[in-house]
């Protein structure tokens, strides 16, 4: 995988990526050379339409990303990927023809972007039809050999053959410190150099996967594998590459504590973010009130209550704070008083609220939230006060998501359900303690882009 601001990036997607923005610039260009023989005028050369060009293939990969196109299922599929396709160049082209409206020169004309878009999303299938299995191919995986044999090795191998995996398991070495549960793993003992036996099997990265570490992990068989140029990991690691969160089933306070992440050199940064907020906020307000006012006014003649309603949640370093959000459950929804979690066909929420709950609109009001600095678009989503107590005492590092400011979207809400149930809470809290540790700018950015293939294709959602 290739790290970009420490957040991985597996090698197919990057080279798809690549040829995606080489394709989408040639479409734009032979757009730009058939309309202008159409009107008899110049081409002239290539570096006086370099801006319009540009800006075509920036506008839809940037489109691409957030519909989803790169995601596992479309390279499993070809009529899934081509479906993103065809939404992603619709919203691409549709963005940049309000953009020549504001900065007219800077984009394709409309005519352009009519054969642009026919061009490119003809070349994109084509090239997914071609390349799609290749990519997804044993050839583009990594070989990894795991020492251990127990249930932590036996995840990994699972892990592994699963569709869409970005590495196979070539091997697992029993090292005796539990019973194995892999019949197929080779004692240690019995392998006479372990370095040779990596190189045998093609081995291009070593995980550690001990049950029992203390006293346990071979330093002298690591040393010598590492000195000969193969990667080692250990098992928390690897999977927060892998899988894009913290596992709270191998990870230990140690771990945390040692591994890099959780960088405190983040005051620019924090700074930037802080006032995107503030202006981002300001804007969608200004532009979503009407859409909120017009929902306000469904919730009422919907059922009888407020249409808006505060809600004390738990933020930044544990403080409570109160969002205001559209009402999307009936008034008596919680008689006795108690928080409860949300269901798959809730009966609480009312006819308007399961519509505005699936596309998101009753989260429109908490821009003023973040508008006054209790939230931040992007970061955990507040929990209730009672709902923190008990997953603070039911769930260990539950209390380090809140070393971050809470969001309106994040990590976790793109990649997971609407959790409902403790167990829900728990994967959503390894996705919010992957973002905790890994914050950039850069993974802010692919947030927000992602959330628009959430809101779109609404999944999850209660």
């Amino acid at each position: 995988m290739f790290r970009l601001f420490k957040h991985y990036v597996p090698y197919p997607v990057l080279l798809l990526a690549v040829f995606d923005f080489i394709i989408l610039f040639c479409s734009a260009e032979i757009a730009w050379v058939i309309r202008a023989h159409q009107i008899g005028m110049a081409v002239g050369s290539l570096f006086d339409r370099l801006p319009p060009l540009i800006s075509f293939a920036i506008a839809l990969q940037l489109a691409m990303i957030a519909v989803g196109v790169y995601g596992v299922d479309s390279f499993l599929s070809l009529r899934f990927a081509a479906a993103r396709l065809l939404v992603a160049i619709c919203l691409g082209v549709i963005f940049l023809s309000v953009t020549y409206f504001m900065i007219p020169g800077k984009t394709l004309w409309r005519s352009n972007s009519l054969y642009a878009m026919v061009i490119a999303f003809a070349s994109l299938v084509v090239v997914r039809a071609l390349l799609g299995k290749m990519l997804g191919s044993e050839a583009f995986k990594r070989r990894v050999l795991v020492l251990g044999a127990g249930q932590r090795a036996n995840r990994l191998n699972k892990l592994g053959e699963a569709k869409g995996a970005a590495f196979t398991v070539v091997g697992n070495v029993d090292m005796g410190d539990v019973t194995s549960v892999i019949p197929t793993a080779v004692p240690r003992q019995f392998i006479h150099n372990l370095v040779e036996y990596v190189a045998r099997m093609g081995a291009n990265e070593v995980v550690l996967a001990l049950e029992e570490r203390r006293k346990a992990i071979p330093m002298e068989d690591l040393l010598r594998v590492r000195t000969a140029g193969i990667h080692v990991n250990e098992i928390s690691t690897f999977l927060e590459r892998e899988t894009g969160r913290v596992d709270l089933r191998s990870t230990n306070p140690s771990w945390l504590i040692f591994s890099d992440g959780f960088s405190s050199g983040r005051r620019l940064s924090s700074f930037a973010k802080r006032v995107f907020d503030i202006v981002a906020s300001g804007v969608l307000l200004l532009v979503c009130l009407p859409l909120i006012l017009f929902t306000a006014i469904l919730v009422k003649l919907d059922s009888r209550g407020p249409a808006f309603y505060r809600q004390s949640r738990v933020g930044l370093y544990g403080q409570e704070f109160a969002i205001i959000k559209l009402r999307s459950m009936r008034t008596d929804a919680e008689k006795a008083g108690q928080a409860v979690w949300a269901e798959a066909n809730d009966p609480r929420i009312t006819r308007v609220g399961r519509v505005i709950r699936r596309i998101r609109v009753d989260e429109l009001p908490q821009l003023w939230t973040v508008l006054r600095g209790g939230m931040s678009f992007v970061g955990p989503r507040p929990e209730r006060p009672s709902f923190v107590a008990e997953l603070t005492q039911k769930m260990p590092y539950y209390a380090e998501r809140h070393m971050v400011k809470p969001g309106i979207t994040g990590w976790a809400q793109i990649n997971y359900p609407y959790g409902a149930n403790l167990d829900d809470a728990r994967h959503k809290l390894e996705y919010d303690l992957y973002y905790a540790k890994n914050y950039t700018p850069f993974l802010d950015v692919v947030i927000l882009l992602q959330t628009f293939r959430v809101v779109l294709f609404p999944s999850g959602a209660r």
